[in-house]
């Protein structure tokens, strides 16, 4: 995936244009730079970059390949106020949180009710910047029982890709069905009146 977003030295103290977000590229052992880029522009780079997936940042025509780090939302209106980027070398292993995408059908849901619970939908994986994918695949069908159960080690990694997180802890799992009990009618006065009389009409037929 090639993607690709141009960037402008900012001026300390600049203020923001309505069309731009200020940000700022750091990495290890390089000096932290600040920048503008377009709003509207990110937002389409950053639908198909997510956090895991690399951006070719053209800076003034010197290219750094950055990941997204973080991102500032203003507390109202929620829109990204400013974005962080990490500028990576391509021969150095970095950390990553990878989405997991769930597909496939479960035979205990459609077939026995089943409740599918999903308990994680990321995880921290290290790989070298070039081997970063933007998604893992967990698939349910392996889910057949109502006890089923699916841990992060099941899930097959690419290649130079290395877990960070203990492999028996539980992605997705299968819950019974509830079921709903009986609840008794509620006894009240007028219950009671009402039984009474249906006695009495009995004992006159």
């Amino acid at each position: 995936m090639d993607l690709k977003l141009s960037a402008q030295k900012r001026e300390k103290n600049e203020k923001m244009a309505a069309d731009f977000l200020a940000a700022i590229v750091y990495g290890k052992g390089l000096e932290n730079r600040s920048i503008k880029i377009n709003r509207i522009e990110f937002e389409k780079i950053f639908l198909q970059a997510g956090e895991t997936n690399l951006i070719n940042l053209d800076i003034d025509g010197k290219v750094a390949k950055v990941l997204v780090k973080d991102m500032q939302k203003d507390p109202v209106k929620d829109f990204v106020t400013h974005v962080d980027f990490y500028e990576v070398n391509m021969k150095e292993k970095v950390t990553a949180d990878v989405p997991l995408k769930f597909v496939g059908e479960s035979k205990a849901v459609k077939e026995l009710g089943g409740i599918l619970i999903k308990e994680v939908h990321e995880i921290k994986v290290e790989c070298l910047p070039g081997d970063l994918v933007d998604h893992l695949v967990v698939d349910i069908t392996i889910l057949e029982t109502l006890d089923g159960i699916i841990k992060i080690g099941d899930i097959k990694l690419p290649k130079g890709m290395e877990l960070l997180l203990d492999p028996e802890t539980t992605i997705a799992l299968i819950a019974e069905p509830k079921v709903q009990e009986e609840v008794a009618p509620e006894v009240t006065e007028e219950t009671k009146t009402d039984e009474a009389e249906k006695k009495e009409e009995k004992k006159t037929e």
